[in-house]
């Protein structure tokens, strides 16, 4: 492995962080091909580190719940490794975190520490906001690994409480990028034309999703085959005009968005009051953000059918064009009975935020 303090002068010199080269390009083509799941960490920490404040640090960043979920379902599945057990075949891992205190002194962090040289670890005690290190491609091509560490367990907490957010970020847009290569490489041009005609947006859909119905305004496109490996997936489209701010209130986007399923979602086609509502049981979570220029509000919660035993999770999107006068809203809702959900929801985000809202017949983007 290369020396971490070659590494590590490289990364302070650009703030510890790298731009991530996604397709690999530069990597030595020697190596072999990283491997693992969707959403899947290995995490290279000793054992009762894992269990004491610094391991809780970590779980509220990578294993905290994912919001609006009937059951609990941490954000990403992590796989906690002895850093003395490290073989081969793990080493290989898509993504591998490694975290360590350099004042340990037990056998298993040792492992870790061994890794860097004398100057980098007196550079992080010279310096205690450095708390992380990314490598790209060290012992695979396509492979990310990043190094969390600290002069003291305090410190490295303090740092990890501060920059949560952009560590899960970092692997969330990672895993978002590798399952968009993987699920759209072949896209559904029938849905794209057809929310091109009855709602003015581009979207992506992967070509194994089917129309489900469309008609002006509201498109809904579906997964047609579920398996026991394979969770019903549904995504829809709707546009509406515009008119004031009171639409994105969260009360009245859950209004909106109960009143486009009661009239076009049902759980059995054949019986008209078993339309789709939201479950109010399971508190909604809504997030503002800012997707392409353009107003969004995410909700993430839970969805139940109004008369049958039927439901699951969705993750929707408020968007506003201004410039166009139309308001968006734009969902994937999963019905996947006693098992994990977070990784349709990871392919329902990925798809989604794909959508164009800005397309125009007139220019064609």
């Amino acid at each position: 492995m290369k020396t971490i303090f070659r590494i590590f002068s490289v990364i302070l010199i650009a703030s510890l962080w790298i731009a991530c080269d996604s397709d690999g390009s530069n990597s030595n083509s020697s190596k072999p091909k990283a491997r693992g799941s969707i959403g899947e960490i290995i995490l290279v920490m000793d054992s009762a580190k894992y269990a004491g404040p610094v391991g809780e640090a970590i779980r509220d960043i990578f294993e905290s719940d994912l919001p609006g979920m009937i059951r609990s379902e941490a954000k990403f599945k992590v796989n906690r490794v002895d850093p003395r057990a490290m073989t081969r075949m793990l080493r290989m891992s898509t993504n591998l975190i490694y975290v360590t205190t350099f004042d340990d002194r037990g056998a298993a962090s040792q492992v870790i520490n061994a890794q860097f040289s004398k100057e980098s670890k007196e550079k992080a005690l010279n310096d205690p906001n450095l708390y992380s290190l990314r490598v790209e491609d060290e012992y695979a091509v396509g492979q990310e690994v990043l190094y969390l560490f600290g002069n003291t367990e305090q410190q490295l907490i303090e740092n990890l409480e501060k920059n949560g957010d952009r560590l899960e970020n970092l692997f969330e847009i990672r895993e978002r990028g590798r399952l968009e290569k993987a699920i759209l490489a072949r896209k559904n041009t029938a849905a794209n034309a057809e929310a091109k005609d009855n709602l003015g947006i581009e979207i992506n859909v992967p070509a194994s999703y089917q129309v489900a119905k469309s008609e002006p305004g509201f498109l809904w496109v579906r997964q047609p085959t579920p398996t026991g490996n394979r969770a019903d997936i549904s995504l829809f489209f709707h546009v509406e005009d515009y008119v004031s701010e009171e639409q994105t209130f969260p009360e009245n986007i859950l209004t909106l968005r109960d009143s486009i399923t009661r009239q076009h979602i049902f759980g059995d086609p054949e019986d008209p009051t078993s339309y789709v509502v939201t479950e109010k049981q399971i508190v909604p979570a809504f997030q503002n953000m800012v997707i392409n220029d353009n107003f969004t509000t995410e909700i993430r919660a839970s969805w139940k059918t109004n008369n049958i035993s039927m439901g699951g999770s969705y993750l929707g999107y408020l968007m506003v064009d201004k410039e166009k006068g139309k308001l968006y809203y734009i969902e994937g809702f999963v019905y996947y009975p006693n098992e994990v959900h977070r990784d349709a929801l990871r392919e329902i985000e990925t798809i989604l935020l794909k959508t164009d809202v800005s397309w125009t017949p007139e220019t064609g983007a």
